[in-house]
């Protein structure tokens, strides 16, 4: 899989899974531009990654913000080859414990977000450019206490169903990749520190392969679904969990 000349977005780029997905596309020749909430941690990241990478501050909750970003893409590429709609959260609260502000925190985050990063980049992608949605096995196997995190990760794979039917015949594919546990710093704040080792010992026992994640294991799915080598794979959703979702 190459990249030369390929113009990348990957939302959500300065830590964790979306910084294993740009430093992976950078790596094999695409021109990525990551975007985050926080300048530092966006400049500490396009750093790490190299000369091949420009980064943008974006709230993706904010419809304005997305478009003036690709606005600037526009400008300055004249086109987006592949998009990576990674940006989301959530937290781990139980039913009797839910806040308003909790749900639509995390519905704008990883719905309303993702909706309008689609939406708005259409205009500047042709046939044959790829669309990849980070989703989570929580869309189908959430554990205690994301129950909102879960149905909004559901909420996109059908995102996917109908987008790919509302653009049929443009060339351009929507894959969804749903990852299991990924260790990163993310993952850790989920749980209290005295909790975090038993934690990740557990969600190592779910996994068939014996281990969790790492951002590289989803940074090499998520290349695959935007290469050339995926292009007649359209609307799928990817698994990647080591098995753990298949039992």
């Amino acid at each position: 899989m190459q990249f030369e000349s390929k113009v990348a977005l990957v939302t959500g780029g300065s830590s964790g899974i979306g910084l294993g997905i740009a430093t992976h596309l950078a790596q094999l020749g695409a021109h990525v531009i990551i975007t985050g909430r926080d300048p530092a941690k966006l400049a500490q990241a396009a750093q790490s990654i190299g000369p091949n990478v420009s980064s943008a501050a974006l709230d993706v909750t904010k419809v304005a913000e997305i478009d003036a970003l690709y606005e600037t893409v526009r400008r300055d590429h004249g086109r987006l080859d592949i998009l990576v709609a990674n940006a989301g959260g959530g937290q781990i609260i139980p039913l009797g414990s839910l806040t308003e502000e909790h749900v639509d925190r995390t519905f704008d985050t990883n719905v309303k977000g993702v909706i309008f990063t689609v939406q708005s980049a259409l205009s500047l992608m042709a046939p044959g450019s790829s669309i990849v949605i980070v989703g989570s096995t929580s869309s189908i196997n959430p554990s205690p206490g994301l129950s909102v995190y879960g149905a909004s990760k559901a909420a996109v794979r059908t995102l996917v169903r109908a987008w790919i039917q509302d653009i049929k015949g443009t060339g351009i594919r929507i894959n969804l990749v749903s990852p299991g546990p990924v260790h990163t710093e993310s993952l850790e704040s989920f749980f209290p520190p005295d909790q975090a080792e038993a934690a990740f010992e557990y969600l190592k026992g779910q996994s068939m392969v014996g281990r969790i994640g790492t951002p590289k294991d989803i940074a090499h799915a998520v290349a695959y679904l935007a290469s050339d080598d995926a292009a007649y794979t359209n609307g799928i959703e990817l698994f990647v969990d080591g098995g753990a979702s298949q039992v």
